[in-house]
């Protein structure tokens, strides 16, 4: 579903634009519709982040011959950005509770924007995408804070790939502590 909604937004909202849609998590407004913060690169490697409002909209469509018209009614999805910041503007992205899972976060530019993503894994894919794209256009290491770093930036034995990586870290503990917690050790002393 997430591929065809990224394939979808690319085609209407940001290929238009001349831009490309590198990470998108869908997030909570308090208004009408579907609301997915974007994150897009463009000419000259110019990265923006936005909000893109979606809404369902009918549209009355005419068919059959000139005599006999008939109305159909179409739904189809409306793509709108209504705040559109640049990632060099962004100074902070601040996760607000690194032990605790909540999917908030805020993003400071020139005023603090409150973003709540549908789910903490969305918040850390978002950071990871805005931290690599920083290091990769800007040469500059992103201000961030209250975030638990192994789930941000790879150690070295892990690259960047997402959840995936981060499960396998997980599992690759798991696996450690189990081996650790079977093994015998004597209590002699």
């Amino acid at each position: 579903m997430s591929s065809l909604l990224k394939k979808e937004m690319q085609r209407v909202l940001f290929q238009p634009e001349k831009q490309r849609l590198v990470e998108f998590i869908e997030i909570e407004e308090p208004s009408a519709g579907r609301h997915f913060l974007c994150v897009s690169v463009g000419k000259n490697s110019v990265v923006q982040i936005c909000i893109v409002q979606c809404q369902l909209t009918k549209r009355s469509l005419k068919s059959g011959s000139k005599k006999s018209q008939t109305k159909r009614s179409s739904i189809q999805d409306s793509y709108k950005r209504t705040e559109i910041w640049s990632l060099q503007d962004l100074t902070l992205v601040d996760g607000r509770d690194p032990d605790v899972d909540d999917p908030c976060f805020l993003l400071q530019f020139d005023k603090v924007r409150t973003v709540t993503a549908v789910s903490c894994s969305a918040k850390y894919a978002m950071t990871r995408a805005l931290v690599a794209l920083s290091d990769k256009h800007y040469q500059r290491s992103l201000n961030i804070r209250n975030f638990d770093y192994a789930y941000i930036k790879p150690s070295t034995f892990y690259s960047n790939k997402g959840d995936c990586a981060v499960l396998s870290q997980i599992c690759f503990y798991a696996c450690n502590l189990l081996c650790l917690s079977m093994c015998h050790v004597p209590l002699d002393g």
